[in-house]
């Protein structure tokens, strides 16, 4: 009897193997070995900044792709992506590199606290309750969720401004701190040839008179700007000036015509009898 039931067990354990073989062989999902090769010389940040779900996803997209075109790896830059490029037997890809811009000029001089917050210091919570301590309720808050969010110490709040401010030498245009920030005021933009850009530092979207009581630094929607910008890159919506960085080509003549200096130059020389902004 035990030897029937042993036999029996092997039997039946033998069918079974060479079921679970058949499925396999039948199911089976072929994985590019150069998926592998691919990643293992990613940064594995997995910051999603790529587009893709982690360092993963990205070397899958990057196997699969005919080109490299518009494929880019924000931490490794342009160097890890002819690496990758060589790997696959293709050119890497052109890639315009990007950098995140915090679009509030709000400081505690021009937007001036008229209540205090005791809870919790959180800026998805504050911005869950009400509009923050200042009388405008579109800048930012700085209690620093952004800087939580980066993993690569690329933004801080700056205490004598109560703004975050990006680290421009850092920030790897994941856009981890993008999503972080429940006022939607920090935005990735163009880096701009020499790191110069020219960008709209406010999104409050009140009308003139109520945006400047709130801050004094806001956008008013006055369409100054808009006017004088000869390639059409300014557009004006909801009482907000918006600067297109596919059409600017960083003239600066909009700043120089803003009332209310809500409108920001970066890295740009001095200019003649004056400085930048």
């Amino acid at each position: 009897m035990i030897l029937i039931a042993v036999i029996s067990l092997g039997a039946i354990g033998a069918i079974g193997a060479l079921f679970l073989y058949a499925a396999s062989r039948k199911f089976e999902v072929y994985e590019d070995p150069r998926i592998a090769e691919v990643q293992d010389i990613l940064p594995a940040a997995n910051c999603g900044g790529c587009g893709y779900p982690g360092c993963a996803g990205f070397a899958s997209a990057c196997v699969n792709a005919s080109s490299l075109d518009g494929l880019l790896c924000p931490v490794g830059g342009p160097a890890l992506m002819t690496r990758i490029g060589t790997i696959l037997g293709m050119e890497a890809g052109k890639a315009e590199p990007m950098v995140a811009v915090v679009r509030c000029n709000g400081t505690c001089e021009a937007r001036p606290r008229i209540n205090k917050y005791d809870g919790a210091k959180t800026c998805a919570i504050v911005s869950a309750l009400y509009g923050g301590e200042t009388a405008c309720a579109y800048g930012c808050l700085g209690y620093g969720d952004c800087v939580v969010s980066c993993a690569f110490d690329a933004i801080h709040v700056n205490p004598a401004t109560g703004l975050a401010e990006v680290i421009e030498e850092k920030c790897t245009s994941c856009g981890a701190c993008v999503k972080a920030c429940p006022k939607n005021i920090i935005e990735l933009r163009k880096q701009g040839p020499k790191s110069r850009r020219v960008f709209v530092s406010c999104v409050n979207k009140d009308k003139g008179g109520p945006a400047k009581k709130a801050c004094a630094n806001a956008c008013i929607g006055c369409g100054k700007c808009m006017k004088e910008c000869p390639f059409e890159a300014i557009t004006l919506a909801n009482n907000l000036a918006y600067i297109d960085y596919t059409k600017c080509r960083l003239c600066r003549k909009c700043v120089d015509v803003c009332p209310t200096g809500a409108i920001h130059e970066l890295n740009f020389p001095p200019k003649r009898g004056g400085t930048c902004s």
